[in-house]
C-alpha cells in the first residue's frame, strides 16, 4: 500500500475509530475506579511500526525496561517488512516478535485483527505505544487488552489525536530529541495520572544506543577480503560509503550534483567511494558514476542483502555521508564516521546517538517542516532548499578531516 494512501486512512479513517473507541472505553468504565498498577509489569509490549531507523533511536528505552523490569518479557510489535532489525538486535526473543503485513490493504486489516487476537491471548500488562501519529498503534493498543497504555498525546495542541484511553500519557514535545520522548514513555509505567512529565525523572541524551551487534573478527575479516575481491578499486584506499537516495520521504536527499562533487574530491585526494542503496537506487548510482568519472567511485547498490551485511559493509569502510534516514542510524552500531544531511526534518530530533555522526544543517528558517502534526507532508512541492542550501565544498572539507581522524571502536 502507498505511503500517501495509509496516511489518507490513518488521518481520517483513524480518527474516527480512535472517537469511536474513546466513546467506548468511557461507556465501560462508567462507575469504576482508575486502572492502577497493582503490581510491576511482566508481560510489556512495544510498538514501534515507524521506519527502521527509529528501532535504533529506541535502543536506550530497551536498556531501560530491562533495567528496570529484569523480570518481565517483552514483546515488540513492528512492520513485517521492518522486523529484521529487531530480531537483529535482540529486542526479544523470536517468539515475542509480533508482525504486521502492510503490503495490501485488505491483507493489513485481516492481519491487523489476526494480530489483535494473538495479543489478546498474551497476559499482557503494559503496552508502550511509541508512535507519534499513527491511529493504527493507538487502537491496536487498546485492543490487546493491556490494562496500562502508555502513549504520546497532543494535551490541548491541534492534531495527534489518538484517542483517549490511553491511560498513561505523555504530551509529545517537538523540542526534544525522541529518545529522550522514549525514556518518558518508560517513566511512565510508573505514573499514576496523566501527564506524566512533571514528576518523571530528568535525563540526559543518551550518549549511544545501548545496542549492539556482535560480529566475529574473521567473519569480518572474510567479508571486507570479499568485498576487496568483488571490487579491486577499493584496493589500498579508505573507502567512503554514499548513500544519495532518499527512500520514502525523496524530499530528504541532498542534491546527487552536490554528491557528485563531493565524490570527485575524494577520489581526487586518493580515497574511493562505494554508492550503496536498495537495487531501486540502481538508477540513481549510475547517473552519479556518470558525473563522477573516476575509476575508484563503484557501485555498490544492491549488494548487500541484509541488514547484518550492511553493517559488515560499516565495519570494512572508513566514512559514511548520508541523507537522514536508516543507514545513518546503522552506522552508530558501528565504527564507522558518519556525516548525515538534515532538513526537512531535524537531527536535535532525530541526529543518529554517539559521538561518531556528525549532522550537516543549513539552519533555513523553514527547516525543519516535517512533523507529527502536519502528517509529514512537507509545503516545499520538492524544491528542499534547505538541502540544497548546503554547498559541497564544506562537506568535502568535513570529510576529508573525518577521514584523517584515527578509527574509533564503538562506544
Amino acid at each position: 500500500m502507498k505511503v500517501q494512501t495509509q496516511r489518507w486512512i490513518d488521518r481520517w479513517l483513524g480518527q474516527l475509530l480512535c472517537g469511536v473507541v474513546s466513546a467506548w472505553a468511557r461507556f465501560t468504565r462508567l462507575g469504576r475506579p482508575a486502572t492502577q498498577a497493582t503490581r510491576e509489569p511482566r508481560h510489556i509490549l512495544v510498538i514501534l511500526l515507524s521506519e527502521m531507523g527509529s528501532v535504533v533511536l529506541a535502543g536506550p528505552m530497551f536498556a531501560a525496561l530491562r533495567q528496570r523490569y529484569p523480570s518481565a518479557t517483552l514483546h515488540v510489535l513492528q512492520l513485517k517488512k521492518n522486523q529484521e532489525v529487531a530480531a537483529l538486535l535482540g529486542l526479544a526473543k523470536p517468539e515475542h516478535l509480533h508482525a504486521l503485513d502492510d503490503s495490501a490493504g485488505l491483507g493489513l486489516l485481516g492481519d491487523i485483527w489476526r494480530v489483535c487476537m494473538t495479543l489478546r491471548r498474551l497476559p499482557l500488562d503494559a503496552v508502550i505505544d511509541c508512535e507519534l501519529f499513527s491511529r493504527i498503534s493507538s487502537l491496536m493498543s487498546y485492543l490487546s487488552g493491556a490494562p496500562l497504555r502508555v502513549g504520546f498525546t497532543p494535551h490541548t495542541q491541534e492534531g495527534l489525536y489518538r484517542g483517549s484511553y490511553i491511560n498513561r500519557a505523555i504530551p509529545y514535545n517537538p523540542y526534544q530529541h525522541i529518545s529522550k520522548q522514549f525514556l518518558s514513555l518508560v517513566d511512565a509505567l510508573d505514573a499514576s495520572s496523566m501527564p506524566r512529565n512533571k514528576a518523571a525523572p530528568i535525563r540526559e541524551l543518551p550518549k549511544d544506543t545501548g545496542l549492539a551487534v556482535p560480529f566475529e573478527a574473521a567473519e569480518l575479516q572474510a567479508y571486507r577480503r570479499k568485498m576487496l575481491a568483488d571490487h579491486p578499486a577499493l584496493n589500498g584506499r579508505k573507502i567512503v560509503l554514499i548513500y544519495a537516495g532518499g527512500g520514502l520521504l525523496p524530499e530528504r536527499a541532498w542534491p546527487a550534483a552536490h554528491y557528485a562533487q563531493v565524490a570527485r574530491g575524494l577520489c581526487q585526494a586518493g580515497h574511493a567511494v562505494g554508492l550503496i542503496g536498495l537495487r531501486d537506487d540502481a538508477q540513481l548510482a549510475v547517473e552519479l558514476r556518470t558525473q563522477i568519472q573516476s575509476e575508484f567511485c563503484i557501485d555498490l547498490t544492491g549488494y548487500t542483502r541484509s541488514i547484518r551485511e550492511l553493517l559488515m559493509l560499516f565495519h570494512g569502510a572508513d566514512l559514511l555521508i548520508t541523507n537522514d534516514g536508516g543507514p545513518g542510524h546503522f552506522a552508530s552500531l558501528t565504527p564507522i564516521r558518519t556525516l548525515v544531511f538534515f532538513g526537512p526534518e531535524t537531527g536535535r530530533l532525530y541526529g543518529p546517538l554517539g559521538p561518531r555522526a556528525q549532522v550537516l544543517e543549513s539552519g533555513l528558517a523553514c527547516s525543519p517542516c516535517l512533523s507529527a502534526y502536519n502528517h509529514r507532508e512537507t509545503f516545499c512541492d520538492g524544491d528542499n532548499q534547505c538541502l540544497k542550501r548546503i554547498a559541497p565544498d564544506p562537506v568535502l572539507t568535513d570529510a576529508l578531516a573525518a577521514l584523517a581522524l584515527p578509527l574509533r571502536a564503538p562506544s
